[in-house]
Order: C-alpha cells, then sequence, then structure tokens
C-alpha cells in the first residue's frame, strides 16, 4: 500500500510543478509591479526603509574603507617628506652660495671704499625719479612715442632718461604742464652712447623703427657675441654710464641686432630719472620729420 500512496503523490505534485514552471515568469513580473507600486504608494516607508539599510551597512564601509585612506595617507606623508628633504637640501645649497657671494660682495665693497679713499673718488648725487603711467602711444611705422602722466609741474624736464622695469626705454623729448613724450630707443631718431659689457666695444645704439635696434660704428673685426649685455657708456653727457639697455640677439653681415632690456610693447609705467645731467637736444624731435 505504501509504494501505491506515494506514486500518487507524484501524480499529483507533477502538474502543480509543470503549472509553477509555466507562470513562475508571469510571477516575477507581478511581484516586480507590485513592488514598484508599493514604493510610489509608499515612498515614506520605503526611503525609511532604505535609510536603515544604509544605517546598519555604514559602519561596515567606514571599518573597509579606514585602512585604504590610511594607507592613502601614509603614502601621502611618504612624498611629502621625501620632497621637503630635497627642497631642505636645495636650499642648503642655496644659502650656502650666498654666502658666497655675500662674502665677496663684502669684500669687493672693502676693496672699493679702499680705493676710493685712495684716488678720492667723488661720490655720485643721488638721483631723483618721478613715476608716471603711460595714458598713449602715438606711435606709427615713422614715430615710436609714448605720452605719460607727468609733465613740467611734476618736476619733468627734457633730456631725462625714462626706464622701465628692466632698464632703459628711452628719453624725454617734449615736456607739458600736465604730460610729457618720451622718444624710445627703437625710433630712427634715437641716438644712444652704448658699451658692451665682455668686449668692452663702444658703439653708437640707433633705431630703425622695427622691435630691435642697431649697433653702428663698431670694426668689423669686433669679437662681438650673441647674448652681450649692452650698456649706456655715458659719452656725451646723454646717459650716466651702467643703465641696462639689451642684450645682442643676432651677429650677422647685415648688423648686430639688440633686444631691448624692457618690453617696449607692454610698458605701462615709467620712471622719468633726473641723474643731474644736462640737458641736451642730440636727438631730434619726430616733429621735424
Amino acid at each position: 500500500m505504501k509504494p501505491r500512496s506515494s506514486g500518487s503523490v507524484i501524480r499529483l505534485a507533477a502538474p502543480l510543478r509543470a503549472l509553477a514552471q509555466r507562470f513562475s515568469f508571469l510571477l516575477l513580473v507581478l511581484a516586480s509591479v507590485a513592488l514598484m507600486m508599493v514604493g510610489k504608494i509608499e515612498s515614506v516607508s520605503v526611503d525609511s526603509a532604505r535609510a536603515r539599510v544604509t544605517d546598519a551597512f555604514a559602519p561596515i564601509l567606514d571599518a573597509i574603507s579606514r585602512p585604504a585612506a590610511t594607507a592613502a595617507r601614509v603614502v601621502e606623508s611618504a612624498v611629502e617628506l621625501e620632497n621637503a628633504f630635497d627642497e631642505n637640501q636645495r636650499l642648503k645649497a642655496e644659502n650656502a652660495r650666498l654666502l658666497q657671494w655675500r662674502q665677496a660682495a663684502l669684500r669687493l665693497e672693502a676693496e672699493n671704499n679702499s680705493l676710493r679713499s685712495l684716488l678720492r673718488v667723488r661720490p655720485e648725487p643721488s638721483v631723483n625719479y618721478i613715476a608716471a603711467r603711460v595714458i598713449a602711444t602715438p606711435g606709427s611705422s615713422f614715430v615710436r612715442t609714448l605720452v605719460v602722466t607727468a609733465g613740467r609741474r611734476d618736476g619733468v624736464r627734457k633730456g631725462q632718461a625714462a626706464l622701465a622695469g628692466a632698464g632703459l626705454v628711452g628719453r624725454v623729448i617734449e615736456v607739458g604742464e600736465w604730460s610729457s613724450r618720451v622718444l624710445l630707443l627703437t625710433d630712427i631718431n634715437a641716438r644712444i652712447p652704448v658699451i658692451l659689457s665682455n668686449t668692452r666695444q663702444r658703439s653708437i645704439l640707433a633705431g630703425d623703427n622695427s622691435d630691435q635696434a642697431k649697433l653702428l660704428y663698431l670694426p668689423p673685426d669686433s669679437p662681438i657675441q650673441v647674448g652681450e649685455r649692452v650698456v649706456t657708456s655715458g659719452d656725451g653727457g646723454l646717459f650716466p654710464p651702467g643703465l641696462p639697455v639689451g642684450v645682442v640677439t643676432a651677429v650677422s653681415e647685415r648688423g648686430i641686432r639688440v633686444l631691448p632690456s624692457a618690453d617696449l610693447s607692454r610698458v605701462e609705467y615709467l620712471r622719468l630719472v633726473d641723474f643731474g645731467l644736462p640737458s641736451t637736444d642730440l636727438d631730434p624731435s619726430p616733429d621735424s620729420k
């Protein structure tokens, strides 16, 4: 009797299993729709449940993330420590070089003072300067000048040197009551006595209305190299000696070109310096053209 009853159970369960397999996909779809409906209808309850689940897993996630964050901080600290060590070594070397230069400067200062006392050299008078803002560049292909906001009432006078941060820009050629006009050293009328810092060769810096000037009256065999600094020589009393003018950029058969130390196209402020030199008219005014 027992084998017969078990067979009957299997025969009854087989249709139920087939029915469940046939409608399982439909049941899952219905369950999904039901869950979405519950989420839409009772969003507050769903959000609350989601928050509880998040709170429950937050400590676990925090514990998992701590080793990674700690490792990242350790690596970052090691990198910063290595960078600090390298920076410390660089600063030590730079400090040693500065100490050497300081000792050399002190030695040269003492030697200079001793030589001055032996030669009874008169100290150079202190210079006065006026800071002025550039308000116009009435230049063209034939004239290169600047107009600044300082004039006779401010103490500006004709012939004063115009300097920017990096070096000589030009000289004052016209003075009004409230403004002045500065002739740039690249203007075709500009002529400046200069000397080259390495070869000590004297020359005349002449503008040609381009971004660079040229050197005139140099011997053909002058050993001038690209990169040599050009400064004022002080000849003629136009400028004092030693003012930075520019750097040699080209040496060829066409001549020697000099790039001004100051970027003349971006000058916003000028210093009009009075070196106590007499006013000269070596450079003609552009109005005379």
